[in-house]
């Protein structure tokens, strides 16, 4: 004879998250909270959401903040508010997700026709001691340009571009503001790229970055290093790039 089923213990209670841990406004930090419970279905499609009382509750903040964060939210089109109902999801943030970034050489290479590139500064002979990830020889000089990534009115990359100096007349103006970096030097006729190289990185945008970007400080990003040996094994593209990472998607093909 068989004892009966043994009570399950109650839940604990969820403790309140530590937003103390981070200099990013509270309501910010929410937003982004609210928005993952959104993306990994915690939050289903149509389903209500909690109160505003029972998630300043929960995450231990003032009511006022708690609207805060969802103000984003419904600005982003992720909720609806209705009165004397509640609040409810509507869909789900991935469909922002616009800039799916490639990692391989011929989808590096595909032109983003709905992608315009802003020329912030473009400088000549900087001579460069050492950089991260190196792969070659660095050249005497580059060219540098530093360019500003724009789609749908809306930036999400900045990149630093290092090309030899010595292939500058080999590259027109028209190329320099319509091409992605492994592109420009790809199209150089006579130039054979050896060894090409792509190193991602996680990090959080800095004050000039979030507003290069028209983001919030320390929100995330993703740092892509990329590097282009010619055959005599002299790097002759140097490329960090910038992404928000809000808005990007890497997608890596394991077989």
């Amino acid at each position: 004879m068989t004892g009966a089923p043994a009570t399950p213990a109650p839940a604990s209670p969820r403790k309140p998250v530590d937003f103390s841990r981070s200099a990013i406004a509270r309501y910010i930090q929410l937003a982004t909270l609210f928005r993952r419970r959104i993306d990994s279905g915690q939050w289903p499609l149509g389903s209500q959401i909690p109160t505003v009382d029972e998630l300043a509750a929960e995450c231990g903040v003032a009511r006022a903040t708690i609207r805060q964060a969802l103000d984003i939210l419904e600005d982003e089109k992720l909720i609806e508010r209705y009165r004397a109902k509640g609040t409810f999801v509507r869909r789900r943030p991935q469909e922002a997700l616009w800039c799916e970034v490639a990692t391989d050489w011929s989808g590096m290479l595909r032109p983003s026709h709905s992608a315009r590139i802003e020329i912030l500064a473009d400088q000549a002979d900087v001579r460069l001691e050492r950089i991260a990830y190196q792969i070659g020889a660095l050249a005497p000089a580059y060219r540098h340009l530093h360019r500003r990534h724009w789609r749908h009115d809306a930036p999400f990359l900045l990149t630093d571009v290092y090309i030899d100096e010595r292939l500058r007349d080999r590259i027109g103006r028209a190329d320099v503001e319509s091409k992605t970096a492994l592109r420009l030097i790809h199209d150089i006729p006579g130039l054979t790229i050896a060894e090409a190289r792509q190193t991602l990185t996680i990090g959080t945008a800095d004050m000039e970055t979030a507003e290069a970007l028209a983001m919030p400080l320390n929100a995330p990003v993703a740092f892509v290093h990329r590097r282009a040996v010619d055959a005599d094994g002299t790097a002759v593209l140097i490329a960090e790039g910038i992404y928000r990472g809000d808005v990007v998607r890497f997608d890596v093909k394991l077989r």
